[in-house]
């Protein structure tokens, strides 16, 4: 048994909101073909397990995992295709190398989300079909609804929840995979077309293609192969209620018992102290807040206080999603948690360029499937 796991190779393509001259098949090869280079491997030789994530509703395939062997040099190997959030599929090929059966793993995740032609649609699949799908009621009127209760809750306002948005557009002008980059005014945000109150048009991460791979290797392998290894210290994942009967409209549970989970396999007693910056899920600006509080970071009124104070600024006291987040690289559907795997590895590895954060040898990744989901999960990584 291995006790000790090591991302060893990273790679990815540029994240864009229209791909129309690629297919998910060329942008899985592209990233592919980086990570093992980064890595110094040959995926038909060295890999020993390979796992993909993916959706069936979302790729307009049944059995999607017929399709994803060839461009991962995975013909004929073992392989499996989970319908998880790409964290999760982290979590997956990180339990496979602690077994010892295996010594190196490759996890995938990509979005062609430019080719779903009823988005709202796929998402309604997801609601509980004898009491939420007949009220017609789509996910982004579900984060409304959460929105709201959250602000009520906290006592955080629309402007902190803005100023998210703000933070994050504004680190992704300086991140050459970002699709969503900008320079945005408290009124911009405000003024942008309302969604489902209090929920406005940029407090949502808008779709974007890519695909994303990483390499995992077991401790020997690690130090054998990579001269940056970044090691998962701890993991957690979970799965909560799927009805919106039965959760609580103010609390990200879902990520505060994943948290859990990570900080006890870390042994991270304060993570405030412990943490050097974090890449958490921004689907909606709110959540980005709400997500900080459930994994111990602070209550719910102190986020709004931090993004007021610029603590979470790519300079501030504790980076938050310098990377961008999903707010400004775009949202890659289950690939989000992959992609913020990446950023983290590259500010770890002292890679990030004009993002770099000054102090970072380890880092809280988190991610959160969507609405209407309470499937989250969240990893530590240090150097």
């Amino acid at each position: 048994m291995s006790d000790r796991i090591a991302i060893i190779g990273i790679g990815a393509t540029q994240f864009r909101s229209i791909s129309p001259d690629l297919s998910y098949k060329e942008l899985m090869f592209e990233a592919a073909v980086k990570a093992y280079e980064d890595a110094g491997i040959d995926p038909r030789k060295d890999v020993d397990t390979f796992v993909t994530c993916a959706e069936d509703y979302i790729e307009g395939t049944s059995i999607f995992d017929e399709y994803t062997p060839d461009q991962l040099g995975a013909a004929l190997r073992s392989m499996h295709t989970i319908t998880q959030e790409g964290l999760t599929g982290l979590a997956s090929v990180y339990l496979q190398l602690r077994t010892g059966e295996f010594e190196i793993g490759v996890v995938e995740a990509h979005s062609k989300a430019s080719n779903m032609l009823t988005p709202d649609g796929i998402a309604a699949c997801a609601l509980d079909p004898i009491y939420n799908r007949p009220l017609n009621i789509n996910h982004h009127a579900i984060a409304g609804l959460e929105m709201h209760r959250f602000m009520y809750e906290t006592g955080i306002t629309e402007d902190q929840c803005a100023k998210v948005v703000i933070k994050n557009r504004k680190n992704a002008l300086e991140n050459p995979f970002a699709a969503y980059g900008a320079s945005l005014t408290l009124k911009d945000v405000n003024q942008s077309e309302c969604v489902a109150c209090p929920c406005c048009e940029l407090h949502i991460a808008q779709p974007a293609d890519g695909a994303v791979v990483i390499v995992l290797a077991t401790e020997a392998k690690a130090k054998a192969l990579s001269k940056k290894p970044i090691w998962i210290k701890g993991i957690g994942w979970i799965n909560c209620t799927p009805t919106l009967e039965s959760r609580d409209w103010a609390k990200a549970t879902y990520c505060e018992k994943a948290a859990e989970m990570a900080y006890k396999m870390a042994g991270i007693k304060q993570p405030r102290k412990e943490i050097d910056f974090a890449e958490v899920d921004d689907t909606f600006s709110y959540k980005e807040l709400q997500h900080l509080a459930a994994m111990k970071l602070g209550c719910g009124c102190e986020m709004g206080k931090w993004i007021d104070n610029g603590v979470t600024e790519l300079n501030g006291e504790f980076p938050v999603n310098p990377s961008g987040g999903s707010l400004g690289l775009g949202h890659l559907l289950d690939a989000s948690g992959l992609v913020r795997v990446y950023m983290a590895v590259k500010q770890l590895r002292r890679e990030a360029g004009k993002l770099q954060v000054r102090k970072a040898n380890t880092a809280l990744v988190q991610a959160w499937r969507g609405l209407p989901t309470t499937s989250g999960a969240v990893a530590i990584l240090s150097n």
